[in-house]
């Protein structure tokens, strides 16, 4: 059963909390939606789309962090070495900024409609960002 609806510019996508290895991070992100922006495709990362936060505080620490999140990863970037952000991943992803290797929690999981995940991020790179909003299920 879904706990987080995510629609990006109109593709629905069904995601579960990674509540046992990421507990502060998920009771965060509880907190924090529903939630919109736009996301745009990485530029350092690989297959991936992502939502700069510039310097915003999630008042986070790491937890559960992955350099190398999978197909329909959700993760969050908490800020420090780069800034806070939260990253799709739609493809191999090597999680990094122009300042290097970065980790993020792994706070949410994709559980399907990967093949169409894979779609909208590459029109998210080719056609640009799209609207994206996070909502509790």
């Amino acid at each position: 059963m879904a706990d987080v609806i995510i629609d990006i510019g109109g593709e629905i996508f069904e995601a579960v909390y990674e509540s046992k290895d990421a507990p502060k991070t998920v009771a965060r992100f509880c907190d924090f939606i529903p939630y919109s922006n736009r996301i745009i495709h990485v530029r350092w990362s690989g297959e991936a789309c992502w939502i700069p936060m510039g310097d915003y505080d999630l008042g986070l620490s790491f937890e559960n962090a992955t350099s190398h999140p999978a197909p329909g990863h959700v993760i969050v970037y908490p800020g420090g070495v780069s800034e806070t952000e939260i990253l799709i991943a739609y493809g191999p992803t090597a999680f990094a900024s122009k300042a290097g290797p970065l980790a993020g929690n792994h706070v949410l999981t994709i559980t399907g409609g990967l093949d169409r995940l894979a779609v909208i991020g590459r029109s998210v790179l080719w056609d640009g960002a799209k609207p994206i909003t996070f909502r509790p299920a």
